[in-house]
C-alpha cells in the first residue's frame, strides 16, 4: 500500500504544498510535475545529453537483451521509488524515467489518484518486476508517479524477479541494449562461471563476436593439443585461468595495457601478435618482440595495425 504523506518519508528536496483542499493541491501537484519534466528535458538538452537518457525504460527489449533464465515471485515488498525505471507496457510514453507525466492525458487519473492520497486514503500496492537492481512497473504507473511528485522516497508493491544471463547496470538507457545483447551471446558462446564474468568488459559490441571466435579457436588448439574433447564450458574456464588471466597481467607488467578495460587491451594485444609475429605462442620472446615493434613501427604499415598500436601507446 502507498502510505499517506507522512513527513519522515518526504524527500528533503520536495515540499508539498498543503493549502486544506485536496483537490486543488492534487491539479497544482500535477502542474508541478508537468513543469519538472518539461524542465528536466531542456536541461538534458542543453548539457547534451543523448535523447533517451530520460526515456522509460521497456521491459520486454531489456530482457531479450540480457537473455532471460527464469523469473520466482517474490511477494509483497517495500521498494525504494527511485529504482523503478521502467514499463512492461511498451506503448506507454505518458511518463519519462522518473515518473514525471509528460502529456496532459493522464491529468484526470492522476489527480484523482494524487487526491486520494491527500485524503490520507491508502492505495494498493503496484506490481512491479525487478530485473538487477531495477523495478519495471506491470500496474501503478500513476500511483509510482503521483507518489515520486509528493515526495515518498518507498512505495509497496508485489514483486517478482526475472533472472538474467548478463548482469544489468542501473544507469542502462535504451542505447546501451544492443551492447547488451552481443554480452549476452558472448556469454553463451563463452560459458564462463559468474565470478568471472564481470572481468569481460568490451565498450563495443562487435568485439564481442570476435573474441568469441577467438575462444574458441583457442579450445579448438587446446583440445589438438590434449587429444581429449572439451565442453564449452569447460573450454570457458580454462581459457580464462590458462589464458585470459595470465596474459592480461602479463601485459599489465609490460605496460601493455593502454586505453580502455584490460578485455580491450588484450584483444588488441592478441589481433597485433598474429599479424605482426604470426603466432599464438606467449613467452618472453613475444613479449620483448611486441615491444620493441611498438616503439619502432614501420613506416609501411596498414591502418588496423596502425590503429592497434595506437590504442596501446
Amino acid at each position: 500500500m502507498i502510505r499517506s504523506v507522512a513527513p519522515q518519508t518526504r524527500r528533503r528536496t520536495l515540499n508539498p504544498v498543503d493549502t486544506g483542499s485536496p483537490t486543488h493541491d492534487a491539479e497544482a501537484d500535477f502542474g508541478r510535475a508537468r513543469r519538472r519534466q518539461q524542465l528536466a528535458r531542456l536541461a538534458s538538452r542543453l548539457r547534451r545529453e543523448p535523447d533517451d537518457v530520460n526515456l522509460i525504460l521497456p521491459f520486454d527489449e531489456v530482457v531479450e537483451a540480457l537473455g532471460r533464465r527464469g523469473e520466482r515471485r517474490l511477494g509483497l515488498e517495500t521498494i525504494e521509488l527511485d529504482s523503478i525505471v521502467g514499463t512492461v507496457d511498451r506503448s506507454r510514453r505518458e511518463f519519462d524515467r522518473n515518473f514525471r507525466p509528460t502529456s496532459r492525458r493522464v491529468r484526470r487519473r492522476w489527480q484523482g489518484i494524487a487526491t486520494a492520497m491527500r485524503r490520507g486514503e491508502s492505495m494498493p500496492p503496484v506490481e512491479l518486476y525487478r530485473v538487477g537492481k531495477m523495478h519495471f512497473v506491470i500496474d501503478g504507473h500513476h500511483r509510482v508517479s503521483v507518489a515520486r511528485q509528493m515526495g515518498l522516497e518507498k512505495i509497496d508493491a508485489v514483486v517478482t524477479e526475472i533472472v538474467t544471463e548478463v548482469q544489468v547496470d542501473e544507469g542502462l538507457s535504451p542505447r546501451d541494449l544492443p551492447l547488451k545483447s552481443h554480452q549476452r551471446l558472448f556469454f553463451e558462446r563463452v560459458p564462463l562461471p559468474a565470478s568471472m564474468r564481470s572481468r569481460i568488459q568490451l565498450a563495443n559490441g562487435f568485439d564481442y563476436a570476435g573474441l568469441a571466435e577467438g575462444v574458441e579457436a583457442w579450445g579448438l588448439r587446446v583440445m589438438q593439443a590434449r587429444r581429449q574433447f572439451m565442453t564449452r564450458e569447460q573450454v570457458a574456464e580454462a581459457w580464462f585461468s590458462e589464458e585470459y588471466e595470465p596474459v592480461t597481467e602479463m601485459m599489465r607488467e609490460a605496460g601493455l595495457c593502454g586505453r580502455g578495460s584490460e578485455t580491450e587491451a588484450y584483444v588488441r594485444v592478441v589481433s597485433l601478435r598474429y599479424l605482426l609475429l604470426r603466432t599464438h605462442a606467449w613467452n618472453d620472446e613475444v613479449i620483448e618482440r611486441l615491444r620493441e615493434e611498438l616503439r619502432r613501427p614501420p613506416a609501411d604499415e596498414d591502418t588496423f595495425v596502425h590503429r592497434l598500436r595506437s590504442d596501446l601507446a
